[in-house]
This record gives structure tokens, sequence and C-alpha cells, in this order.
């Protein structure tokens, strides 16, 4: 080939200076901002949560979301977020009133939110709105699922197809020991005519533990369970968020195949729990639980002396009819002797 058609050798290109990691990172931060400069709602469920812990201070979660991607393999998405203090302020009670609890850990949010990356911290949401009317949405639908699978293994009736005693007096209480409600069912018993055997099984009764201590409690009664006549359980008034123990799956299974009758006063005046629905009878609070028990001794001793006032009756008709008998005969007999002596 001749030398003239040779293209000239380049000489290679040389690479480009490093970049500290310092750098690199800010030009992440840089394209983050460029590219996700909005906010953006999205859906995601608190896997974690650290509420404020005084005046000033800032909720932080961490968010996570399990999906399927496209070739089906399943996917986690997880991302920390951070409610500033003043808006924490706002949001929070705005959150617990519409949806009666809360935020908390489990709960699936609608957040409105907006990337931020750091070089040291790296990515991170920030929180600028909550949606609770989707929270709701979630609950309910939540509660409906929960209420189809007792349904379904019939922990709805189980419990009113057992009889109550006509006279349940020897109670298993599950309660705290020192809640007020224990307390105001104990003084309404002690004021009735009647005597009751009370033996306490003590349980937490809200909070995250309060389920798996009730349960336990129950298990305690099992193992006694012919040594009484029913179960009483029973807490003092609280808000919504006090009574979501109640709405626990496993604790509703658990009062729905208890073999004794259970009885419910949780201390709610509009919403009915799911252990309510379970059990045997639910009232509304520890006193009405007093209450009905009272009651209903004092109609089996009302009838009782009914039945004594009717064998009475019964009994003074019955004699009232044989003294005028027994007269009747003694007249009888004093005519025919007159007779028989009149004719001898």
């Amino acid at each position: 080939m001749p030398l003239y058609n040779r293209r000239p050798e380049l000489p290679p290109l040389a690479p480009p200076p490093p970049l500290g990691l310092a750098d690199l990172l800010g030009r992440v931060r840089q394209a983050l901002q460029q590219q996700l400069a909005d906010s953006y709602w999205v859906i995601a469920e608190v896997a974690e949560l650290t509420a404020p812990r005084y005046a000033g201070a800032h909720c932080y979660f961490t968010l996570t979301e399990q999906t399927i991607d496209s070739r089906g393999t399943p996917v986690k998405a997880q991302a920390r977020a951070t409610l500033w203090s003043q808006r924490y302020q706002q949001l929070a009670p705005a959150f617990e009133r519409h949806t009666g609890q809360p935020l908390r850990a489990g709960l699936k949010l609608l957040l409105r939110v907006q990337v931020r990356y750091h070089e040291q911290y790296g990515l991170s949401l920030d929180v600028l709105a909550i949606d609770p009317s989707y929270t709701v949405g979630e609950l309910a639908l939540l509660r409906l699922k929960t209420l189809r699978q007792l349904e379904e293994k019939g922990l709805l009736e189980r419990q009113k197809r057992l009889a109550l005693p006509l006279a349940p007096q020897r109670l298993a209480v599950i309660s705290s020991a020192t809640a007020a409600g224990f307390q105001d069912f104990v003084q309404q018993l002690e004021e009735a005519p009647y005597d009751f055997a009370l033996t306490l099984f003590p349980a937490m009764m809200q909070g995250d533990e309060a389920p798996a201590s009730i349960r336990a409690a129950l298990d305690g009664v099992r193992a006694r369970r012919g040594q009484f006549d029913a179960v009483v359980l029973i807490r003092g008034g609280g808000s919504r968020t006090d009574l979501l123990a109640f709405d626990e799956y496993g604790l509703a299974a658990a009062v729905g195949a208890f073999p004794l009758p259970v009885l419910t006063g949780i201390g709610h005046e509009r919403d009915e729990a799911l252990v309510d629905l379970t059990a045997h009878h639910a009232l509304k609070t520890p006193t009405a639980v007093a209450v009905f028990l009272v009651e209903r001794l004092a109609r089996l001793e009302a009838a009782f002396l009914g039945y004594g006032e009717r064998v009475a009756a019964l009994a003074r008709r019955q004699l009232g009819q044989r003294h005028a008998r027994l007269d009747q005969l003694s007249r009888q007999s004093r005519d025919a002797a007159h007779r028989q002596v009149d004719a001898a």
C-alpha cells in the first residue's frame, strides 16, 4: 500500500481525571434536584417509625413497598423519610382525628414527598402532607377482610351457641388490676344483694402487647375452666386508638373459639370491636356488664319468688277446697246420725 494512503496514528485519549467521592455525590445531588424538583404523591407502608420524644423533635419513618417487576420477580423498595417538627405538629393530630389512631408502623399511607439527597446521609424523602382518607379506606378493607376470615371459620357465631348459665356467679375476670373500669365492676357487684366469686386474670388492656397478654390470660382460664360459669373481659374507657388491640384477628379468634361464654365490656360507646362480634354477649362498659349479671340474677330470683307465690296460692286454694269438703262431709255425717237416731 502506498505510504501516502496511510492515515496517521492518533495518540490514545487520556482518561478523564478521577473524581473525588464528594464531587461525584455532589453531581448526583444536583442531577436529582434538577430531575426531581417537584413533590410527588406516593403510597407506601410504614415499616418503622420513631415518634418525637420531646417538643421540637422530628418524626422519622422507614417506608417500604413490596411489588413485582416485569419479570415476575419480587422487589422490595425502601426509603427513609422525615416529617419535620413543625409539620408533624399539624399533620399527626389531624391524621389521628380522621383515622382514629396515631401514625404508627404497619399503616399504609398516601404521602406527598419531596426527594432529598445528601452526600453524607444519602437519599431520603421529606414528608409534606398525608392524606388520612386513604388510610381510613385501607383500614376499612383490612377490617372487612378480618371479618370474612372470622366468618369463614365460624367464629362469629360459635360463642352465641354456648349456653350462659341462668345464674353466672363464678366469674373469671380478665382486666388490669389497676383499671378504673375493673374497680367500677367490682363495686357494682359488691353493692348487689347476691354473692359473686371473682377470680382476676390480669392482662395488659391496651398497646401493642395487649392482644398477646389477653390471649395468655384466656389460656390461664382455659386450664381451670371447670371452676367458672363465664369469662368477663373488661377495661376502662379510652380513645379509639386504645381499642385497636381488640380488632386484632388472633384475639378475636381466641375469644370466638373459647369454651366458656365470654362477656365483653371494653369501654366504648359507638365503635364495635371485632372482639365484641365474636363474644357471647357484648356490652358497652364494665359497669354495664355488672348490671347485666345482677339483673340476670334478679330476674331469676323474681321467677323463683313468683313460682313460690303460685305454689302458696295453689296450696291455699287446695286447703280451702279440702276444708269445705270436710265441712260438707261433717254436716252429712251429723245429719245421717240424727236420722238414724230418730228412726231408732
